[in-house]
């Protein structure tokens, strides 16, 4: 935490030609108890907001001086230019390494301790590739920026808390990445996380099974009997409250969720379908395991929207 009794949060509006930028000058209008800073281009974002016709006053930020309150209509800034002209809704691999710049000084500002939290906007992960850059995520990429081995991607909305085993891998590869192992590793993370960032003394943790109804004894796969099941017993024995191996297809009723404190689920479309449709508005990414505070949208791009005024900033 910076010595201010006033936070500062830095923003990485993510894929410039997204709705990245719309929605942080979606949020530069209102009133924050913070002080928001933003990591971009100033005249791609002085183009956008005028695009968007919304009002927009830049200012260098400066870390020597103590945090100020938001002012709405206003942002602080570091600039970083583009390296090509931004059109939205037009992606260019050319501004990849712009992207991949502004998280990395976002990180760095985070580790530093010169601010208290960054929120990242969605970034085009096939873009970022195609400039050669390998990128499977942000949850991937900012852990291998903090040094850290293990870190897991989290959603909350409303209530409801929900981790994920594996993250963005294709489908056909989910069976073989998920270990024993692994599922230690992710649930004692979940468990120190949910203490440590949400005050939750004995947390209560759901764990999906992998295959349809978990598996049914077998039947229609044996991973529960044999990873899964194995490794919620060991992390019983060491004393968590874990209810698990439990069918996908009932996990996420009222039954389930109104007694949990989080949810583990094996693969990402094994949950976030059910997150989005419960407050695709709303929802909030979270990276666990990781030496400071990031949170994200949970959504993409929205190549389609950008520059259109359309684009919700709720989440």
């Amino acid at each position: 935490m910076t010595k201010d009794l006033i936070p500062r949060i830095i923003i990485t509006p993510g894929e410039p030609a997204g709705i990245g930028p719309d929605i942080t000058l979606q949020i530069a209008q209102q009133s924050w108890p913070a002080e928001l800073i933003v990591i971009a281009d100033p005249e791609a974002l002085q183009s956008r907001a005028k695009l968007l016709n919304l009002p927009l006053t830049l200012s260098p930020v400066d870390f020597k001086q103590a945090a100020s309150i938001h002012q709405p209509q206003q942002l602080k800034i570091i600039p970083v230019k583009l390296n090509a002209a931004c059109h939205p809704g037009t992606l260019n691999p050319s501004n990849a390494e712009h992207v991949i710049r502004c998280l990395e000084i976002a990180t760095d500002l985070c580790l530093q301790k010169t601010v208290n939290a960054m929120v990242t906007g969605p970034v085009q992960k096939s873009v970022i590739n195609d400039a050669q850059i390998p990128f499977s995520g942000h949850t991937e990429f900012l852990a291998k920026l903090c040094h850290v081995k293990e870190s897991l991607m989290l959603f909350v909305v409303d209530q409801l808390k929900v981790a994920l085993v594996t993250t963005h891998i294709p489908l056909s590869q989910v069976t073989t990445a998920i270990t024993k192992e692994k599922i230690l590793s992710a649930v004692r993370l979940l468990h120190s996380e949910l203490q440590n960032k949400f005050h939750i003394a004995q947390p209560k943790i759901l764990v999906c099974g992998i295959n349809p109804h978990a598996g049914e004894n077998g039947h229609f796969g044996r991973e529960e009997i044999e990873i899964v099941t194995p490794a919620l017993n060991e992390l019983r024995a060491e004393g968590k409250d874990i209810v698990g191996p439990l069918p996908a297809d009932t996990i996420f009723t009222a039954k389930h969720t109104q007694t949990a404190d989080a949810i583990l689920a094996m693969y990402h479309d094994q949950a976030l379908p059910v997150i989005k449709y419960m407050g695709f508005d709303r929802a909030v990414n979270v990276t666990l395991g990781l030496p400071i505070l990031r949170t994200s949208v949970d959504h993409g791009t929205a190549l389609d929207l950008a520059g259109t005024g359309k684009a919700d900033a709720g989440s």
